[in-house]
C-alpha cells in the first residue's frame, strides 16, 4: 500500500548522451537522435512521513498527444533522508523534434501485506496502521495500492493498481469499496482490456488509541515509594567509605539516585508524599537484622492489589548495593506483581556485580517462575556507576539516570491499563478563577 506525498522539491538532473546510429531504422516513423541518461536527486523534501523518511522516486513519461503517464521506471528506496541521491539511472530516447514531458511522483510506503501463495483469489490478513502514517490526517489524500505476483528471486511481476482515500475506505465493506485493478500498459495495448482483477475491502475499523497523558489528565495518580538497602555491605555510615556516609558537601549515591528519580516523578503525585522504607538493617532493641525486603514488598503489593479501577498506578524505587540472594522468591514476587498496577525500578549502587539484577529486567526475556511467565515487563534495572560523571557534573549524569529508569514507565502503564480495559477518566473542565464569568458567544 502506498500513500503518495505531494511535495515541493527541487530536482537535479545529470545526463549523458550517447549516439545511437547503430539503432537506425529507415522504416521507423520517428528516429531518436540520441539517448539520454538521467540521474535523479531531490533536495529539501517536506517531511510527510511519520515513522521514517523513505522516499522512492517514480519516473513517468508521456507519449505526444496522450494525457496518460505510463510508468517508465522507478528508483530504489533510500531510508531516512529528505535529500536523497538515487543511484538508479534511466536511459531514454531523445527526440529533438518532439516535446517530451516527464512527470516525477514521490511516494512513501505505508504498508506491505504478507504474500498469499498459490491462489488467484487471495484473502489478506487484517492489519493495523496509524491514521498518521496512512494519510497524515488528510482524509481525502490519494492512497495508491499496487498488486504484485510474488517471485522467489525478488523479480515480482506487477499486476496492477488502483487508488482510494481514507474517506472512501471508512465506508467499510460496500459496493463503494470494490476496486478494479488496472495495469496501465495492458490497458494501452489491448482495446478489450477491462482489468487485472478486483480488490474488495472486507472490513474497516477505526480505534481511538489513548495515550499515557490521557490517563494523567483524567486524574490517574502515580504513587511513588522508595525502598533503601541498609545491609551491612554498605559499610559503617560513620566512615567516608560507606555508601551511606553523609558527606557535608555532596549527596551520596543513594541520595543522588533518589533525588534524580524523585524530582521527575513527583509531578505525577498530587500530595507529593512518598513512603520511604528500608530493609536489611539491625534494629533495636535486640539488634537483630530485620528482613524488610519481603515485608516492604508485601505492604506495597497489598496496597496495589486494592486498586482495581485504574485510578492509581504504583512505582517502587529500590536502591541497593547487593546481589539478590533469594532469586527464586524474587522472581515469584515479580511474576505475581506483573498483574498489578505497578512498576519496579532498581538502581544498583557500589562496585558489586549485578548480573542477577539484569536477569530481572525483562526487556529481552520475560521473567518466569515455576513455569509461569510475567504478564508484562515491570522491572527496569540500571547500575549507578554507569552514570557517574568523572568531571563532577552530577546534574547531567543524574538527569541521564532518571531518563533511563523512567523511560519504560509510560509503556508499562499503558500495557496494564489496556489489558484491563481501563479507559481514562474524563478530564475536568478548565479552571475558572472565582469572581470571573465565563463568556460565550453564539
Amino acid at each position: 500500500m502506498f500513500g503518495p506525498d505531494k511535495l515541493g522539491y527541487e530536482m537535479d538532473f545529470g545526463y549523458r548522451s550517447t549516439a545511437s546510429l547503430g539503432e537506425f531504422n529507415p522504416f521507423s516513423a520517428s528516429i531518436p537522435a540520441t539517448k539520454v541518461e538521467l540521474t535523479i536527486s531531490c533536495r529539501n523534501l517536506l517531511d510527510r512521513d511519520t515513522f521514517s523518511k523513505s522516499d522512492p522516486c517514480l519516473l513517468y513519461t508521456v507519449n505526444i498527444g496522450s494525457k496518460e503517464y505510463p510508468e517508465y521506471g522507478r528508483t530504489e528506496v533510500i531510508d531516512n533522508t529528505l535529500n536523497p541521491d538515487f543511484v538508479k539511472k534511466f536511459i531514454m530516447d531523445y527526440f529533438f523534434e518532439e516535446r517530451q514531458n516527464l512527470r516525477f511522483d514521490l511516494f512513501t510506503i505505508c504498508h506491505k501485506t504478507e504474500v498469499v501463495k498459490n491462489t488467484l483469489n487471495p484473502v489478506w490478513q487484517a492489519f493495523k496502521i496509524p491514521v498518521r502514517a496512512l494519510c497524515n490526517g488528510d482524509f481525502d489524500r490519494t492512497i495508491k495500492i499496487e498488486v504484485y505476483d510474488w517471485d522467489r528471486d525478488g523479480s515480482h511481476d506487477y499486476i496492477g493498481e488502483f487508488t482510494t482515500s481514507y474517506r472512501e475506505l471508512s465506508r467499510g465493506q460496500s459496493q463503494f469499496n470494490v476496486y478494479e485493478v488496472i495495469n496501465p500498459k495492458k490497458k494501452g495495448k489491448k482495446k478489450k482490456y477491462l482489468n487485472s482483477g478486483t480488490v474488495t475491502l472486507l472490513s474497516f475499523l477505526v480505534e481511538t488509541e489513548v495515550s499515557f497523558l490521557d490517563y494523567i489528565k483524567g486524574g490517574t495518580q502515580i504513587n511513588f515509594t522508595v525502598a533503601i538497602d541498609f545491609t551491612a555491605s554498605n559499610g559503617n555510615p560513620a566512615q567516608p567509605t560507606s555508601l551511606h556516609y553523609m558527606n557535608p558537601y555532596q549527596l551520596n549515591a543513594y541520595g543522588m539516585a533518589l533525588k534524580a528519580v524523585g524530582e521527575i516523578i513527583q509531578d505525577y503525585d498530587s500530595d507529593k508524599m512518598f513512603p520511604a522504607l528500608g530493609f536489611g538493617a539491625k534494629l533495636p532493641p535486640d539488634g537483630r537484622v530485620c528482613h524488610e525486603f519481603a515485608l516492604v514488598s508485601f505492604f506495597f503489593v497489598l496496597y496495589a492489589t486494592s486498586v482495581k479501577d485504574g485510578s492509581q498506578y504504583f512505582v517502587l524505587l529500590i536502591i541497593t548495593d547487593g546481589v539478590i540472594s533469594d532469586m527464586a522468591q524474587t522472581k515469584e514476587a515479580i511474576v505475581n506483581a506483573s498483574k498489578l498496577p505497578m512498576s519496579i525500578i532498581i538502581v544498583g549502587v557500589g562496585p558489586a556485580e549485578f548480573d542477577a539484577m539484569v536477569e530481572l529486567d525483562g526487556d529481552e526475556v520475560r521473567v518466569s517462575s515455576r513455569g509461569r511467565y510475567a504478564e508484562r515487563d515491570i522491572v527496569q534495572f540500571v547500575p549507578f556507576r554507569d552514570y557517574i560523571d568523572r568531571t563532577g557534573n552530577h546534574v547531567l549524569s543524574m538527569a541521564r539516570l532518571a531518563k533511563d529508569v523512567l523511560a519504560e514507565i509510560p509503556d508499562q502503564f499503558l500495557l496494564y491499563m489496556r489489558s484491563r480495559g481501563f479507559k481514562p477518566f474524563p478530564a475536568p473542565p478548565p479552571y475558572t478563577p472565582p469572581g470571573h464569568l465565563l463568556q460565550t458567544q453564539i
